[in-house]
């Protein structure tokens, strides 16, 4: 009769550890499908929420869903904020769930990705705003240009967008800590070139091409022939002679 206990004693410790494992395993079932309802329910409600604060018309001028549909993409940026939003409570709802049954290692990894997926909200916010910033000055710049008569208007325009544009994708990256520092010191270091290029351009190899430009720009307002030769009249060497021989 011991000898028998002694075999049926670890079937009996492995079903206690099932009976109790039976519980938690419903509990986490039960968080899962509660978070899928939740994740759904917040989805839906992001979705409709930027699509009342006309958030789509922002990133439409912006260029964020051109560039996302011409990526291959079937979705909008609204649609990808709210797919976001999705898996951060889906993510939420798998940290709980691992957590009740134990499972710290995958609990800690899933906490790793959940607070990223705030950062990436952010990161695609700062993009949006940013770009549509950038097309709001660059349509400025155009406009002035126009307006006082320079030629280059397209040009600048898109180089200004171009410069805050990469400016913004800086922050972004910052934001998501991409590259961190290596980034940072890029873009200046870029920055930093083009400013040398362009000071190099206008002193010295391209300074006649700049005054030109510059005068075709801003033309000088012509003077009075008769101003000029007041002037000459008072500035006169001879005059200058006469005083020293005094």
């Amino acid at each position: 009769m011991e000898r028998v206990d002694m075999l049926l004693e670890p079937v009996r410790a492995f079903l206690f550890q099932v009976g109790a494992f039976l519980p938690r395993l419903a509990l986490a079932l039960l968080i899962l499908v509660a978070g899928y309802l939740v994740a759904k329910a917040a989805r839906f409600a992001v979705q409709k929420g930027l699509a009342a604060m006309n958030f789509h018309i922002v990133t439409q001028r912006a260029g964020l869903d051109g560039f996302l549909q011409r990526g291959g993409t079937h979705t909008d940026t609204t649609g990808l904020l709210a797919q976001l939003v999705y898996w951060g409570v889906v993510l939420a709802a798998l940290i709980i769930a691992f957590n009740s049954l134990g499972l710290a290692y995958v609990t800690e990894l899933l906490g790793r990705v959940m607070l990223f997926v705030p950062r990436l909200i952010v990161a695609l916010l700062i993009l949006a705003f940013g770009a549509y910033f950038a097309r709001f000055v660059a349509n400025a710049v155009l406009t002035y240009c126009r307006g006082v008569g320079i030629q280059d208007a397209d040009a600048l325009g898109r180089l200004a967008q171009y410069g805050i544009m990469a400016f913004v994708v800086m922050i972004a990256l910052d934001h998501l800590d991409i590259g961190g520092a290596v980034v940072r010191y890029a873009f200046l270091i870029v920055l930093a070139g083009v400013v040398f290029a362009v000071a190099l351009a206008f002193g010295l190899g391209g300074k006649d091409w700049a005054a030109a430009h510059l005068e075709h720009w801003w033309p000088a307002p012509r003077r009075d022939p008769r101003d000029v030769r007041a002037v000459r009249e008072l500035h006169d060497p001879r005059d200058l002679r006469d005083f020293r021989d005094r």
